[in-house]
């Protein structure tokens, strides 16, 4: 097919066409399909007996087109009007959107293989208007709020999966160019269509990076510099196709996906995103790094390309990107002491107590991270107490409250009722606790008289934290292993023993 010469491309206004590629999610096109359907004296009353009319006039169209190709390989000129026939009633088919009804009725007639086949014409133009057919076909807009239209949906979701439509739509992307407006709306619809088929069946997700290369595409498009709405999109579907999914967070892992994802990001460690859309994008990079950095193995290929550097950089800054490199570090260093060490080495305590209170000391690591709560007259052991008291405050109004309701009513177990307690400040106190008990039990003379001192100033005593901690200790879950289980918990009990 490389010899083929494609004929000039149509013109889009004289036939309905896929939305501008304006970003602002706005597709005025099928409306278009339905009113010129009506000029035409076409379909008025979509039932089974005018869908039916509908692929056959489809079926016809393409049975003209794929003919005149083989007839006359190479004179292009010969097919380009059966092939602006077969865009025609590929655009027709679009107002099924409107009757997910007719789904069944649609596969039953043998449809979805012969639109899915067009993802792979001669002609991109074709392939694009099914990419946006399918678009259109599997938008969370038409299952709406109507739980009927749940199980015809997700049958052309399983349709389009059996005839490797995911394979087809991959394909696709490679030999679409940006360059041109509607190939550029044509990426971001087949995007779109890929995030639809997840939302219906979120199998799709793994099924997706197993099948075809699109986690390579995508790294290729959030590594291109210029930032515009496809690049957003692909940093979207890359946080969908991580999230809750280590298979995929293992496999981008294995074709350089840390590295890639690090250099997205180092495009904004020492400016802002000039748009909120590209906040966003910059927010959905953070997304998929944090992700990424779940598996142990990634944990290593970040040191390795210098990530836990390139973190501590942006904090510097003091970019919009500030906060999500602290979310990044702390993914990061999470049980796993080599990046905890790289931090201290390469001097983040500096940086991370400039955070925390909004020139270290020689010595070992423990040494240096002690030494930055004695500094300055003990100021961020006193900003500690001050965030204890603060978040402690905030459980207790909230315990009152819940004390105050009648549980049994509202059926509130107790489980519940401490989720609502987290959710009021009770995790933040208990991480506080943590440090607390942390400090307390390094035996450091000094430390442990200025926070007697704080906790008599304030009216508590270190049975007061010895609670929190035993609270925390006590509901401790088991997500990773009981052995971790254990050893979490032996840790606590042993601030819970100092104190």
């Amino acid at each position: 097919m490389e010899d083929y010469h494609q004929p000039a491309k149509r013109m889009r206004s004289d036939s309905p066409s896929i939305a501008p590629f304006n970003g602002e999610g706005v597709d005025l096109s099928l409306l278009e399909a339905v009113e010129k359907s009506a000029q035409n004296g076409g379909v008025e009353v979509l039932d089974v007996r005018a869908l039916k009319k509908l692929v056959l006039a489809f079926e016809r169209r393409l049975r003209d087109n794929l003919e005149a190709r083989m007839k006359y390989p190479d004179q292009p000129e010969k097919f380009a009007d059966s092939e602006v026939e077969l865009h025609e009633e590929i655009e027709r088919l679009r107002i099924l959107a409107g009757a997910p009804e007719l789904y069944p009725e649609l596969l039953a007639l043998s449809t979805v293989p012969s639109l899915v086949g067009l993802l792979g014409h001669d002609n991109p133009d074709i392939a694009v208007d099914v990419v946006s057919l399918l678009m259109d076909l599997t938008d969370e807009d038409v299952i709406g709020e109507d739980d009927d239209n749940e199980e015809p949906v997700r049958a052309l979701v399983d349709a389009l999966l059996e005839n490797n439509a995911l394979e087809l739509l991959v394909q696709n992307l490679a030999r679409l160019s940006e360059a041109d407006p509607d190939e550029a709306a044509a990426i971001h619809s087949t995007l779109s269509t890929i995030e639809n088929l997840i939302e219906v069946k979120p199998a799709v997700a793994e099924l997706v990076c197993e099948r075809t290369k699109l986690l390579r595409w995508l790294l290729g498009r959030i590594k291109v510099r210029e930032f515009d709405a496809n690049k957003q999109y692909a940093s979207e579907i890359l946080a969908i196709l991580l999230q809750n999914n280590p298979a995929n967070q293992k496999r981008l892992g294995q074709i350089n996906g840390v590295d890639a994802v690090l250099q997205a990001v180092a495009v904004y460690k020492s400016r802002d995103p000039n748009t909120e859309d590209e906040e966003e994008m910059l927010e959905n990079l953070f997304d998929c790094l944090c992700c990424l950095l779940m598996p142990m193995e990634n944990k290593e290929r970040f040191l390795k390309s210098e990530g836990v550097e390139l973190m501590i950089i942006i904090m510097k800054q003091k970019k919009s990107a500030y906060g999500s490199a602290i979310r990044a570090l702390d993914f990061a260093m999470t049980k796993y002491s080599p990046a905890c060490e790289r931090f201290v080495d390469v001097l983040g305590l500096k940086t991370a107590f400039a955070a925390f209170m909004g020139g270290i000391l020689r010595g070992s690591r423990r040494d240096r991270l002690l030494s930055k709560f004695v500094e300055n007259e003990f100021e961020k052991i006193d900003r500690l107490m001050e965030l204890y008291m603060r978040y402690s405050d905030r459980v207790k109004s909230e315990t009152q409250r819940l004390d105050a309701l009648e549980l049994d009513d509202l059926e509130i177990d107790e489980e519940e009722l401490y989720n609502r307690k987290l959710e009021a400040g009770l995790y933040t106190l208990q991480l506080i606790a943590v440090i607390l008990g942390h400090l307390w039990s390094s035996d450091h003379p000094r430390i442990r008289e200025r926070i007697e001192l704080l906790l008599k100033q304030n009216r508590l005593t270190k049975n007061d934290v010895g609670e929190i901690l035993q609270e925390y200790h006590d509901n401790i879950g088991d997500l990773d292993g009981p052995e971790e289980k254990e050893r979490a918990q032996a840790k606590i009990q042993k601030f819970i023993s100092a104190l």
